[in-house]
């Protein structure tokens, strides 16, 4: 149908995003009992844990294909003693196949969206990893990723700022 004089063009659609899953992945894991190590006994356990999240992420050689690396470190240490109770490293990554996303758009879409899917399956492994070693299972809170991503952003710029020459006056 033709379009009438004094008709606003239609606005053009927007690509759709489409993003998928290919695979996902265990690229490296260490779990450390220290208590079973040391033999470590005594008094009462109060468990103090502490998770460290990084991110990583890079184009595949494939055409739309991205690997999202997310790298967790969990220390339990007794706050009575100062003591390690487990120290847990995992990275554990995916390979999505991302289109429609505009390029100034997809670091961010990289480092928030992907991860966020991967989470319930690092949760798992961590929940089981800490079982399986003698300990409760850990059930780590959600990581807020776009605030992971922002804190980034951040230090980036401070780190550039900081190396920059100072501006004579």
């Amino acid at each position: 149908m033709a379009e009438e004089n004094g008709a606003a063009p239609q606005p053009q659609a927007q690509p759709q995003v489409k993003m998928s899953v290919l695979a996902q992945f265990i690229r490296d894991m260490s779990f450390e009992n220290m208590v079973a190590q040391k033999g470590l006994t005594g008094g009462e356990v109060q468990p103090d844990i502490q998770v460290a999240v990084s991110l990583d992420a890079r184009k595949r050689p494939q055409d739309h294909q991205y690997e999202v690396i997310q790298k967790f470190r969990v220390t339990s240490k007794n706050k009575a003693s100062d003591e390690t109770l487990f120290l847990l490293e995992v990275d554990y990554g995916g390979i999505f196949h991302v289109e429609g996303v505009p390029d100034d758009q997809l670091h961010p879409f990289l480092l928030i969206e992907c991860p966020r899917l991967l989470f319930p399956f690092i949760r798992r492994i961590i929940s089981d990893v800490t079982r399986d070693g003698g300990f409760p299972p850990l059930n780590i809170d959600t990581v807020d990723y776009l605030s992971l991503y922002r804190q980034e952003l951040v230090r980036r710029q401070q780190a550039q700022a900081a190396q920059a020459p100072a501006q004579p006056n």
